[in-house]
């Protein structure tokens, strides 16, 4: 990367940056950490699947070997998806993720705008990196969106402040390489079902499922489960 180039990134980036820290500075830091701890991408289940919805193409928090996974379908300026990231990830990956009871996977279900877009796309180039769910955590938590939110320069901000490879991430992003992606994501999800966000789909190793459409709270959660594994 060029010199001029990589020092007009660090000046657009102090907003980004001061996002990541604020949410780092909170008691988010646990969230974080966990996520990082259980930031597995690869090695997924295979045959596993809610309706023609394979989980296996999708980037995975937790382990592959588990009863349950949990598929959120959302879209980044997603209100209800934001809270639900801000109240109950947390008690997910403590309670549920952990201690190997389920793993989770995001499908995006709604493109509300370019901003949406350009920002799953961003998720999946900071997957390349193995960052998903670092990357996918700060773009709820910095929500409410405003104009900027979106922004080629903001996601590129919160990449730099994630410490991710600029030059991987920088080519990943401006080339639109995921565009095609998350629309066929949102199109599947359609396909299925899908109507509103943020949705749950819980789904056994023997194929059965639950819905739960809106922001479900921890205990739905642990009450479907207990149903699903017994």
């Amino acid at each position: 990367m060029k010199k001029g180039k990589k020092l007009g990134i660090v000046i657009s980036a102090v907003a980004g940056i001061g996002i990541l820290l604020l949410i780092l500075s909170q008691p988010e830091e646990e969230l974080f950490n966990a996520i990082q701890s259980e930031n597995n991408l690869f090695d997924l289940p295979q045959g596993k699947t809610f309706g023609t919805i394979d989980i296996s193409n999708y980037p995975m928090l937790g382990s592959p070997d588990v009863p349950i996974t949990i598929i959120g379908f959302g879209d980044y300026q997603c209100l209800g998806c934001k809270a639900w990231v801000d109240e109950t990830m947390s008690e997910i990956i403590e309670g549920l993720i952990e201690n190997g009871t389920a793993n989770y996977i995001f499908v995006d279900a709604d493109i509300i705008g370019d901003n949406s877009l350009r920002a799953a796309e961003a998720a999946y180039c900071a997957n390349e990196q193995e960052r998903y769910w670092e990357f996918h955590v700060v773009l709820f938590k910095s929500l409410p969106a405003s104009e900027g939110w979106g922004s080629t320069e903001h996601l590129k901000a919160i990449a730099l402040g994630l410490e991710l490879d600029m030059d991987l991430f920088e080519g990943c992003l401006d080339s639109k390489k995921y565009e095609e992606t998350i629309r066929d994501n949102v199109s599947l999800a359609k396909a299925n079902g899908i109507m509103q966000t943020p949705t749950f789909v819980l789904v056994n190793s023997e194929g059965g499922h639950h819905i739960l459409k809106g922001v479900a709270t921890y205990s739905v959660f642990e009450k479907v489960i207990g149903f699903l594994t017994k």
